[in-house]
């Protein structure tokens, strides 16, 4: 069954390409959800003109996330975690303490953009890419410290979050 795309959906296609998938997916999922429309005559000049409304919208967003990742690139964050006198943090540092700590530095980014391996355990500098969109990507410095002893109230402390 051949079918427009209305959304970017991931091991099939992006936004505007006609793809053929079978026709219980097609039934079942993306034409309920509204992910996509089926292809036929009664609709194909309504397709080419979405296609060329979906190519000028896209355009427009991806101009305006390069120019979210060019205000973000080389932005950086200090975290202040507990640790051990080696460097182990009794915690982790995750993407969500991270963007939010970007937050309260006024860099708004979401933690799904934010590729981290897997959590920081130890203290250090790291480099983080911020994925933005596929094809837009920016890089972040962050820097996790220990916490002073006497520091019991600061509420940039990340406390054993796993």
């Amino acid at each position: 069954m051949k079918l427009f795309l209305k959304k970017d959906i991931s091991n099939l296609g992006d936004l505007g390409d006609v793809v053929d998938v079978k026709s219980g997916f097609a039934r079942n999922y993306l034409i309920p959800y509204g992910f996509a429309v089926e292809v036929g005559q009664a609709n194909l000049h309504w397709i080419e003109a979405q296609k060329r409304r979906l190519e000028k919208h896209e355009k427009q967003r991806l101009d305006g996330l390069k120019a979210l990742a060019e205000s973000v690139d080389g932005a950086s964050c200090t975290l202040i975690a507990r640790a051990t006198e080696e460097g182990h943090l009794f915690g982790s540092v995750t993407t969500q303490s991270i963007a939010d700590q970007l937050a309260a530095d006024g860099v708004e980014l979401d933690a799904e953009c934010l590729d981290l391996e897997s959590p920081i355990k130890e203290l250090g500098i790291y480099n983080l890419v911020a994925k933005i969109h596929p094809d837009v990507e920016s890089t972040i410095k962050v820097w996790v410290v220990k916490a002073d002893d006497d520091a019991s109230d600061n509420p940039e402390r990340i406390d054993d979050e796993s």
